[in-house]
């Protein structure tokens, strides 16, 4: 049998982090126990983000290394999801334009939700299964969880072809330890006592597993050169690192200080982060911890040294913007209610009927492209919009979401309603043809100029707050300098 693992991997952290000293200086008169993680920053996604616009963000990074057509099964793994009875993977499959017979299923109610399909894949050794997680915590004000989380998406691809880590084995344990919980309810994470988690918890089901693991496997603990354990403190990982013998040097980067903690996305996250940098031949040892443990092995090949990931997550880290504006973050994670005015006065029920037979064009940004004259198109029609060529029927498709774009002109509305003032808008122009008139993302007030470079963006477009749907389009986005 051939060698079977990850063959591609994609990252994404959202355009801006607030300083975690901001937060505290808002809530420390209320906690102030956590001036103690005042340091650093923690990414947080925008009004127009959810855990399923993060997992399109990174999965379309994954599909810049690799062939959509390889993709058979789509796993989307989050606890923040947006619609509890909606498949939230055939969104995603949506918006990347997968093909209609690729196997959607959703993957939730644990930390441990991205590793699940990933260890049964290990096991059945099953090729073309893209795992895209993503992750936006609701978090309430001055709970620890406010300044240890993060948002963040990240995906992987497993096949047979080209590997850059193999898959060598998995082991896993139940245990119904409860270190945090949500309900729908709640609405955000009631936290435990950190000591007791750790001590009780994390250390007494990791160590056991962890040593099977390795020695089912013939290793010991010295093999090892990255440690993976995904956990919101990051402490933990090094305490628990030194409990099983494991070297101080191989424990991963928890990605604190320029992230947090992405729930469910950040066993992959940090894995991705490890496979930035690996070398060929490294032993990766990827945990995931939440109502007992997931242990899996990967190898590094010699393939990681001619893969490049199209956005490293520390080039991501690096260039996030810094926010100082806690209310603006609070906005944007839902727990900041001003009054909008009266533009913010509509019924924003979506068009179920318009939005299912347009689903390709609104999900998938799939315009049209005139065989005859080579116009491009968007929407697409039977009558080509060229003046001069007016062909009929000549369309086929062609997906616009993976095509840069240039501000053609903007307007910065600060008087239209936007969850994050002010409102941008304005005409885009593809390379290759084509222009849209559309919001725009990821600019700060004053940054648009005519002539800025744009990629276009999974996004929501609408929120309905009476009926609580989330209704999803493209933004042309801020080309990120890396």
């Amino acid at each position: 049998m051939g060698q079977f693992g990850l063959i591609a991997y994609g990252s994404y952290l959202p355009f801006q982090a607030i300083s975690r000293q901001a937060i505290f200086d808002q809530i420390g008169w209320i906690q102030g126990g956590l001036k103690a993680y005042a340091k650093g920053k923690r990414s947080y996604a925008d009004w127009d983000e959810d855990a399923v616009t993060l997992a399109v963000a990174a999965a379309r990074q994954l599909l810049t290394t690799a062939d959509a057509t390889k993709v058979q099964q789509l796993s989307f793994a989050s606890t923040t999801a947006p619609f509890l009875d909606r498949s939230n993977a055939g969104i995603v499959a949506a918006a990347l334009d997968l093909a209609d017979h690729t196997h959607c299923h959703d993957s939730s109610g644990s930390q441990r939700a991205a590793l699940a399909p990933l260890v049964a894949a290990c096991q059945n050794q099953s090729d073309g299964l893209l795992i895209a997680a993503g992750e936006k915590k609701p978090v309430q004000p001055a709970n620890v969880m406010e300044m240890l989380a993060g948002d963040a998406g990240a995906a992987i691809l497993t096949g047979s072809d080209n590997v850059i880590a193999e898959l060598i084995a998995t082991q896993s344990v139940r245990s119904d330890f409860v270190d945090h919980y949500r309900t729908a309810e709640s609405g955000t994470d009631y936290v435990l006592e950190e000591r007791w988690v750790r001590e009780e918890g994390i250390a007494k089901i990791a160590s056991p597993l962890i040593a099977t693991i390795l020695q089912e496997n013939n290793l010991s603990v010295d093999d090892i050169d990255h440690f993976i354990l995904p956990v919101a403190y990051p402490s933990h990982a090094r305490a628990i690192a030194r409990i099983c013998g494991i070297k101080e040097g191989a424990v991963a980067d928890a990605l604190f200080t320029d992230c947090g903690f992405s729930g469910v996305a950040h066993p992959l996250l940090m894995l991705n982060d490890c496979l930035d940098r690996a070398a060929p031949g490294s032993l990766i040892l990827l945990t995931g911890f939440g109502q007992g443990m997931d242990a899996i092995l990967l190898r590094t090949t010699e393939h990681i040294s001619d893969y490049q990931a199209s956005i490293t997550v520390q080039s991501f880290m690096s260039h996030l913007r810094i926010e100082d504006n806690y209310p603006r973050f609070l906005a944007s994670n839902g727990q900041f209610h001003p009054d909008w005015g009266m533009r913010a006065e509509r019924d924003n029920r979506t068009a179920q009927t318009v939005a299912f037979d347009k689903s390709r064009d609104i999900y998938g940004l799939v315009g049209g492209f005139c065989t005859s004259c080579e116009t491009p198109q968007f929407p697409k029609a039977r009558r080509c919009v060229n003046p001069d060529c007016n062909a009929l029927d000549t369309q086929q498709d062609y997906r616009f979401a993976d095509i840069p774009a240039t501000v053609k002109s903007f307007t910065e509305d600060w008087m239209a309603f936007n969850r994050n003032p002010p409102l941008i808008y304005g005409n885009i122009s593809f390379e290759g043809g084509g222009n849209m008139f559309i919001e725009m993302t990821g600019f700060a007030p004053g940054d648009i100029a005519i002539g800025d470079k744009v990629e276009m963006d999974f996004r929501i477009k609408d929120i309905d707050d009476k009926r609580g749907f989330h209704r999803y389009f493209w933004k042309a986005a801020s080309k990120r300098q890396m």
